[in-house]
């Protein structure tokens, strides 16, 4: 660890939002753990090691164990709840308007939290209301729910806006496509759009469109999610960490922050959360070469296309 990264302050930087005065922590922590019985000491490790953007969702399962772990930290006064930004999401079983409102109170209770900095839509895609979370037909196929469109459900966020328990809305695993619609026609425009992006996704036009209308964009699974072909193996990346005394994980991140897209990385071993945490501003030299030089595209997460959140294996 050489002395002038003390001084370096990419891993503070903030993103603006563009509704109301508040802004995003750039480096983020994700709260989806396969063993659910991890989660309260892995956030409260985030919370040591200096991450205070914490995405959550209903979908989790494990809302209740985060907000143990924020409220340990509130009271110990290791933490002020002005400083922690905290996200949470819909589930696609709650998009019609009247259902809106009660989620959003039961994850506010869950996280023991009194508003919430960024409320996201989960997927565009409504599935059928319920408390079934994963609703579906005698064949296994998702029950999909037509009698609600995604600007009504939008509609409803803006109301909880406008009653100030939510700072700001947004969308999750969207395309550009539907993006569009909604930003057209949106009373209060999304202020923040969570999509899979990392070096073999790099969703150059969605931030584009994105940076034009003040949109953060936040980027889940930015090493890859581990995945084949691994990110973190790529030689442009292991090359460019080997120059700069960082690890592949952690040039990986920077770039993510330094051409403008927050990130949220999840782990339970502290040594990694940490490692995610640490990260310095690349040479100019090393973000044109991530940009031009690595031409592997892939989308490790079907989504997008089914509203049902999965990683797909792919073999070598």
């Amino acid at each position: 660890m050489t002395y002038e990264h003390f001084n370096d302050d990419l891993r503070d930087t903030k993103f603006p939002l563009n509704h109301g005065s508040g802004a995003m922590p750039a480096v983020g922590f994700g709260t989806l753990f396969r063993d659910l019985s991890v989660t309260t000491q892995a956030v409260k490790d985030a919370l040591e090691a200096g991450f205070r953007h914490f995405d959550c969702a209903e979908r989790y399962r494990n809302e209740e164990q985060v907000g143990v772990a924020f409220k340990e930290m509130l009271d110990a006064g290791k933490v002020r709840r002005e400083d922690l930004f905290v996200t949470t999401k819909l589930w696609n079983t709650n998009h019609r308007p009247e259902r809106v409102a009660p989620a959003f109170e039961a994850s506010c209770r869950r996280l023991q939290v009194d508003y919430i900095d960024c409320y996201l839509i989960h997927t565009p895609f409504a599935f059928q209301p319920g408390d079934n979370q994963d609703p579906r037909d005698e064949e296994g196929h998702v029950i999909y729910d037509d009698g609600v469109t995604l600007i009504e459900t939008w509609r409803a966020l803006e109301r909880l806006v406008d009653e100030g328990r939510c700072k700001s809305i947004g969308l999750s695993d969207i395309t550009l496509e539907k993006l569009r619609e909604i930003v057209e026609v949106a009373r209060i425009k999304p202020a923040v759009v969570q999509v899979e992006a990392h070096p073999y996704l790099p969703e150059w036009e969605l931030l584009e469109f994105c940076k034009e209308h003040g949109i953060i964009v936040l980027a889940f699974a930015p090493l890859g999610h581990g995945m084949e072909p691994n990110v973190l193996e790529e030689p442009v990346i292991t090359q460019i960490a080997q120059r700069v005394q960082k690890t592949p994980a952690q040039v990986a991140l920077a770039w993510s922050v330094q051409r403008g897209v927050a990130f949220l990385t999840t782990s339970a071993t502290p040594s990694h959360i940490r490692e995610n945490f640490d990260i310095s501003t690349l040479p100019q030299r090393a973000m044109v070469e991530i940009q031009e030089d690595i031409t592997t595209r892939i989308r490790f997460n079907s989504v997008v296309e089914t509203g049902v959140p999965g990683f797909i294996p792919r073999k070598k």
